[in-house]
Formats: C-alpha cells, sequence, structure tokens
C-alpha cells in the first residue's frame, strides 16, 4: 500500500486558505516520500449534523478538478458522509484513517472537527498522531483584508455576482465544471451560438445576469466567452437557471463534450427584452463588453 501525507477538509471553492494546507501536504510528502493526498466528503457535514441544506461553491467533481489542476495533487479521496460516519467517535475515524489510507502525515487547518458531536478537534489530533508517530501540521487561519478567508464569506460573494472579490479570496476564478448540455439553439439562429451548462444540484446560482468569463475546453483551449446566468426571460416562461457562454471567435459543436467555465466579472443584470432582434443586438454588446473587459487586464 502506498504511504500518503494527506489533507483534510471540505475544501468548498478550494480557496487560498485550503491552498495553505494543500502546498504544505506536498512539502511534508516530498520530505518523507509519501504520495501527497487529499481527503474530503461528498456532502457536506452540516447538511446532517445541523439538518440544514448548505449551499456549495463547487461539486466534489469541480473540487478534485480544482484540487489537481492548481496543486497537482492526484489522490483525491471522498468519503460518504451519512449518518455512520457522523456518530463515529473521533478516535475511530482517526484510527479508520491511519490504517486504512496508511497516513504517515496530516495536515489539518486550526477549526478542522471531527468524529461525533465533533469532538475531534486539530489539537486533539496533534496530540493522538504524536503517540502514534505519525506527523501532524495544524495551518493557521489565513487572512485577506483583516478577514480570515472562509468558503462562507465567498459563498455571499458569489451569491452577489462579485467574481472580482470572490477570485481574490479563492486565488482563481469561480468555477463551472460540467457537460454542455443540447438547448434550444435560438442563439445559433440569432448568430451568436452558445454553450448551454448547468448549476449541479445543492451548487450556489450566482447572481442572475451577464459575466465576463472564459471556457475551457477538453483540448485545452482557452476562449473569451460572455456568458448569462438566469431564467432567460426574452425566451421562456420557465423558472429554471440556465447558464449560457457564448464563446467569441469560436464555431463548432461542443454538444456531450466536458467544458470548465471560469467566472471573472459581472457586466449587467439579466433583463428582458422586446423581440429576438433586440436580443440579439445585447448580446453582440455584452461580447464586445466582454473583450474589453479583458483587453484591460492585459
Amino acid at each position: 500500500m502506498i504511504k500518503r501525507a494527506i489533507a483534510l477538509g471540505f475544501f468548498d471553492g478550494v480557496h487560498i486558505g485550503h491552498g495553505a494546507l494543500l502546498r504544505r501536504v506536498r512539502e511534508r510528502a516530498a520530505e518523507i516520500g509519501a504520495t501527497p493526498s487529499v481527503l474530503s466528503f461528498d456532502v457536506h457535514p452540516d447538511t446532517l449534523v445541523f439538518g440544514k441544506e448548505v449551499k456549495l461553491l463547487n461539486s466534489a467533481l469541480s473540487r478534485e478538478e480544482i484540487i489537481r489542476r492548481l496543486y497537482g495533487i492526484d489522490n483525491v479521496v471522498f468519503i460518504h458522509f451519512n449518518q455512520h460516519t457522523m456518530r463515529m467517535p473521533w478516535r475511530q475515524f482517526a484510527d479508520a484513517l491511519l490504517e486504512e489510507l496508511s497516513v504517515a502525515w496530516i495536515v489539518v487547518g486550526h477549526d478542522f472537527c471531527f468524529g461525533y458531536r465533533g469532538e475531534g478537534t486539530a489539537e486533539k489530533l496533534k496530540d493522538y498522531c504524536a503517540g502514534r508517530g505519525v506527523g501532524c501540521d495544524v495551518i493557521p487561519p489565513v487572512e485577506l483584508d483583516g478577514r480570515v478567508v472562509s468558503s462562507t464569506y465567498i459563498r455571499t460573494l458569489v451569491e452577489a455576482g462579485d467574481m472580482e472579490q470572490a477570485r481574490r479570496y479563492l486565488g482563481h476564478p469561480h468555477t463551472l465544471l460540467d457537460t454542455v448540455h443540447s438547448g434550444y439553439r435560438l442563439g445559433t439562429k440569432m448568430g451568436a451560438p452558445t454553450i448551454n451548462m448547468r448549476f449541479p444540484e445543492g451548487v450556489i446560482v450566482p447572481r442572475h445576469g451577464v459575466y465576463a468569463a472564459k471556457v475551457y475546453l477538453e483540448d485545452g483551449t482557452e476562449h473569451v466567452a460572455v456568458t448569462n446566468v438566469g431564467v432567460r426571460p426574452t425566451v421562456s416562461d420557465s423558472e429554471r437557471v440556465t447558464v449560457e457562454s457564448h464563446l467569441l471567435r469560436y464555431s463548432g459543436n461542443l454538444y456531450g463534450r466536458q467544458a470548465r467555465l471560469d467566472f471573472y466579472a459581472f457586466l449587467r443584470p439579466e433583463q428582458k427584452f422586446v423581440d429576438y432582434e433586440e436580443l440579439s443586438a445585447q448580446i453582440r454588446k455584452d461580447a464586445q463588453a466582454a473583450g474589453a473587459w479583458f483587453e484591460k487586464q492585459n
């Protein structure tokens, strides 16, 4: 069995605070000749512990993709969080972790809690590891603008559409990873072909409106895009939220292919237009605005 240096946490958003853990676990892995790894849960613990839904920044698939892409950690393990996991005494959880995953070093954040009623704390884990001959690092809080970086705060930024501030705290653009879905092809008919994506169930929907964005395709290519998040009031009476991105200077069929959408800046709120002609003209203006936004960043 491979020897692991492992970072523990939920890692929603994979922000710069999480980044401190992920960089440390890579350093420790290199020092002791272990595989850098991450252990997380598929369901946010608060969903069961407090019986409340927690709207997340990313799906588990997206969290894993960000960890691999930005931090170079390929060994990402997800545990299903259920009643059994929630009621497991913290020491039993730690025993299982060390034995089943062959852990030689653990890295956690200062506020990490685990086990029944959250009785396992970072300091208890550190003492436990010392008794088992396992290394353990507890990472102090990471601050930006005098505020402790947290997924909770970043969620409020994304819900408000403040992608520029969210990017500072995340250390990367807010991301949606999805397979391109077939839409109504109205964009193609109006001369502005779009790709259609969806936010997974349980993931935060940003403020409805138009964003400057970039789309990354499976072939590794990067495309500037203008993205509309909302209910498409000009063409639909449905309340179902869609994510439509017009890729500037791109033509081709992307249905069924995976794409990554990175949000950079809010351009304007969603609005209803008189007809398709007015909507088409606005899409062209939005595309110009998105292109201009990115040019200013260079």
